[in-house]
């Protein structure tokens, strides 16, 4: 169709809900030319009982992936009809069952060794005439969809295409105030802040930058968005900490945590490093998340001047030289 060809993918779902309504009002006519009272929507309800016996709502509701709200108002409509029983006690008795009534088997036997067989045929002359076979295109994308949805995956194209516009830039003095309030946000967010935290932040060339550390700055179409920066430290087992990471709320999604990381990370590479520490708190899952992902590990045992600090983690880059 020329409306297709002009919105492109993005009418992916209005596409397929397009063919699959073709294909239910010509379920609805196959239906009647056998001479079935039967609804489309009912048949995967239908099947399950006909192949597998009795079973509850919760089952039909897990085989078939309905929602049981769904399944249930599947089964009144079919009882009015005839076709099923409902509310049977089970042979433990401890649970109620749906199962098809005698007129049910009648019409699934008639339905699945006569019609279903006609189905097949007409569905294998499509798959013939077509370039592409729909049915196993069907089963590999909700194998691909199921294993990652189509919103992650959206989401996933939009952080790459905003991650294109975030520039890492080295500290300026001009940084000073977006450095200690993006700090404080996040702090003051979660914990309290700390006369360590205060020192650092309201004299970062001090504590920071002449001890010889870095600090890096993320810009988001030139807007200062995200800090992060690394502390040399006095400690024969590690050259730096990773620490003072913070990135604005209205910039989340945009991967500005991880591009702050992995640079950071490239300066202490370019200083020698062979290993990087940091501390944090598990309350910060998609933090914690982030250095994992980045390769740090957590460890255990060294003194912290912070009282927010429940968790330890290195980095270790002798192999990343």
């Amino acid at each position: 169709m020329d409306f297709f060809n002009k919105t492109g993918k993005m009418a992916l779902g209005s596409r397929l809900r397009l063919l699959t309504a073709k294909v239910t009002e010509d379920a609805a006519k196959i239906y009647e030319l056998y001479d079935i009272d039967f609804s489309p929507k009912w048949f995967p309800v239908f099947f399950v009982l006909y192949d597998e016996g009795a079973k509850t709502i919760t089952e039909i509701a897990e085989l078939i992936g309905h929602s049981q709200p769904s399944v249930t108002k599947i089964i009144k409509e079919m009882a009015k009809t005839g076709l099923v029983k409902d509310n049977i006690k089970s042979q433990d008795k401890r649970r109620n069952v749906t199962d098809l009534t005698e007129k049910g088997k009648i019409v699934a036997e008639k339905m699945i060794k006569v019609q279903c067989a006609d189905i097949d045929h007409a569905i294998d002359g499509i798959i013939e005439e077509a370039t592409h076979n729909l049915w196993e295109a069907i089963e590999e994308w909700e194998f691909l969809l199921e294993q990652k949805s189509m919103f992650k995956r959206v989401q996933d194209q939009k952080k790459l295409r905003e991650s294109k516009d975030v520039q890492i830039v080295d500290y300026e003095q001009q940084y000073q105030s977006v450095f200690k309030s993006l700090n404080e946000e996040w702090i003051s967010t979660y914990f309290e802040i700390e006369e360590t935290d205060s020192k650092a932040l309201d004299n970062p060339e001090e504590y920071i930058l002449d001890k010889g550390g870095k600090i890096l700055v993320a810009l988001y179409n030139g807007e200062p968005l995200g800090v992060c920066a690394l502390i040399k430290m006095d400690d024969p087992d590690y050259d730096f900490e990773m620490a003072k990471m913070a990135v604005s709320p209205k910039a989340q999604g945009k991967s500005i945590g991880w591009l702050l990381g992995q640079a950071i990370i490239n300066k202490a590479k370019e200083s020698g490093a062979s290993k990087i520490y940091l501390e944090s708190n598990t309350t910060l899952k998609p933090a914690i998340n982030l250095y994992y992902k980045m390769g740090f590990q957590k460890i255990t045992g060294r003194p912290t001047p912070y009282k927010r600090a429940n968790i330890q983690m290195e980095l270790e880059l002798k192999n990343e030289k």
